[in-house]
């Protein structure tokens, strides 16, 4: 493509062109993109070629091959997720501005809190909601290094993790907590042999999996000295390795209920192995935080506060 013509200035059709190519990017093609996007593939190929025509670049190959970005497509990419961060954060602002709360919140957790009796996410959005109904929630499950580096970054508004080595550019809001045993799933040896039978060393000789990320996952599995044979990025990845029954591996004693309770898993030596994890709501220092997400903090840090057993 001829590479003489620049791109002078950033009209409300160049904006909705670049979404339609984040979506296609982020979905993996332009067939995958059409339920995120709720338009066909053909209006969806003719927005790509319409950015590609007013760019004077190629972003993508599509075709019977498949779907790929070009180094300009990965560049641009790049460049437009700066984009429409600024764009999002620049319309949250304007409507603090004139008192009225609307844009959209980000929101990603790491851990399964749907199942924790002692998180009370659901019941914060359903609070915030009802404060501001005109606020679009995007709510997402993240590694939690990828949440606070897109915390950092302005990406994610509120991110929910475990504390552990707090960032300096973060606050932590502390939440709920959940309590970790090491389980192994029906097959494994470990399964039908009773617990007056086992021993730490035991443990130690078979294979573990455990969360790649730095987490008190990664750090208690160091300190016990297991012998980490699968590693993964979340808990829903680490539960089906455990029923594999080739793995031992740490989950919240919530989300391991029912499989524990059908007899697809067991405890192992709970006695002597188990953990705490503190998890707490993060945003970032600087710049302050916009009215949408202080209200959302809000309900989130009181809805906790509130149901906390008196010590």
């Amino acid at each position: 493509m001829n590479r003489k013509s620049q791109v002078k200035h950033i009209a409300d059709a160049d904006l909705k062109l670049l979404r339609v190519f984040k979506s296609v990017a982020e979905s993996g093609g332009l067939a995958a993109a059409e339920t995120e996007l709720n338009i066909g593939k053909s209006t969806i190929s003719k927005y790509i070629a319409d950015l590609e025509l007013r760019l004077d670049l190629k972003l993508c190959n599509r075709g019977p091959a498949g779907f790929s970005l070009t180094d300009d497509g990965i560049k641009v990419l790049k460049s437009a997720e700066g984009l429409l961060v600024s764009v999002a954060d620049f319309r949250a602002e304007v409507n603090e501005i004139k008192q009225q709360l609307a844009g959209t919140l980000r929101i990603a957790l790491f851990d399964q809190c749907a199942s924790n009796p002692e998180a009370y996410v659901a019941g914060a959005i359903r609070t915030f909601n009802k404060a501001a109904p005109a606020v679009e929630i995007d709510l997402s499950l993240e590694p939690p290094n990828v949440i606070e580096t897109n915390v950092i970054g302005g990406k994610i508004d509120v991110g929910i993790l475990a504390l552990h080595r707090p960032s300096p550019s973060l606050d932590y809001a502390p939440l709920y907590g959940e309590d970790m045993f090491l389980y192994c799933g029906k097959g494994h040896p470990f399964m039908d042999c009773g617990q007056s039978g086992l021993s730490l060393a035991d443990v130690r000789a078979a294979n573990y999996a455990g969360i790649r990320v730095n987490s008190p996952n990664l750090h208690v599995g160091q300190t016990l000295g297991f012998r980490r044979a699968a590693k993964v990025q979340n808990e829903q990845a680490l539960a089906i390795l455990i029923m594999s029954g080739s793995y031992l591996g740490f989950l919240p004693d919530h989300m391991a209920e029912k499989f524990v309770r059908d007899g697809m898993m067991k405890k192992v030596l709970p006695e002597k192995i188990s953990y705490r994890t503190q998890f707490a709501a993060v945003t970032r220092k600087r710049p302050a935080m916009n009215r949408i997400t202080r209200l959302f903090l809000d309900q989130l840090t009181t809805a906790h506060a509130a149901r906390k057993p008196d010590v």
